[in-house]
């Protein structure tokens, strides 16, 4: 179930770590929660970043190029006391643990991780301090289409639209994430869970399948950006 802000807004998350890569991983995973996130690289950014973000939740590297994240924690809290935040590190000794935990941690999870894990300790940290709750609504929209992720029904201008299994999590996914540039890699892997290795094609293929149902006859709402991957936004 999609946790989103009282306001029924995504829920904001900093992730904060050194590794560019990793960061934009757990983001990604987030993201595909449905979550608005940002990243930052370096302590001094963190700090910055959270100042106009003003986060939920914030995911933090210990060790950073220029303060540490004990530091980091301390300024963050000078600005929201109350912002819940999950330590993300490689340091698994139990006294790093207890240094966290006691300067203001919530949580702590070691390097290496399972995105799913960071994710459900995240989920647990909002409900926890209150940031967040259920989404009732099982209905995702972008523009004039729709799809009801109970019932699995597919509209676009109140038109119903068939769609198969696979077909349907392809726009999902690609709902999930409105006006954001998804690589065929990053399709392939949450949509078909298994690494990008020559399987462009079949992300290829059911673009074409689904732009064949969507976008028939109508405005096109599904767009390539070539060398970079797929787009959905609504219609001009």
């Amino acid at each position: 179930m999609e946790l989103t802000r009282a306001d029924g807004t995504p829920l904001r998350v900093l992730v904060v770590d050194d590794e560019e890569n990793l960061a934009e991983l757990v983001a990604m995973a987030l993201r595909y929660e449905g979550w608005q996130v940002a990243t930052a690289h370096t302590g001094t950014a963190a700090v910055s970043t959270a100042r106009d973000l003003r986060p939920d939740a914030v995911v933090l590297d210990m060790m950073l190029p220029d303060i540490d994240g004990l530091e980091v924690l301390r300024r963050l809290r000078a600005q929201d006391d109350a912002v819940p935040v999950l330590f993300l590190t490689a340091r698994d000794a139990v006294e790093d643990r207890v240094a966290g935990l006691t300067a203001g941690g919530d949580d702590y999870v070691t390097k290496p991780f399972s995105l799913e894990e960071v994710v459900a300790r995240l989920r647990a940290l909002v409900r926890r301090a209150g940031a967040a709750q259920a989404s009732t609504s099982s209905v995702l929209t972008v523009g004039d289409l729709q799809i009801d992720e109970d019932s699995r029904e597919v509209t676009r201008a109140g038109e119903e639209i068939s769609l198969t299994a696979t077909e349907f999590e392809l726009l999902r996914f690609l709902m999930l994430n409105p006006r954001r540039v998804l690589s065929k890699a990053h399709i392939l892997d949450r949509v078909w869970h298994y690494d990008f290795g020559g399987q462009a094609n079949v992300v290829e293929l059911y673009i074409s399948y689904l732009r064949k149902k969507v976008d028939a006859g109508r405005e096109p709402m599904i767009h390539t950006m070539r060398g970079a991957g797929y787009v959905l936004k609504p219609a001009a």
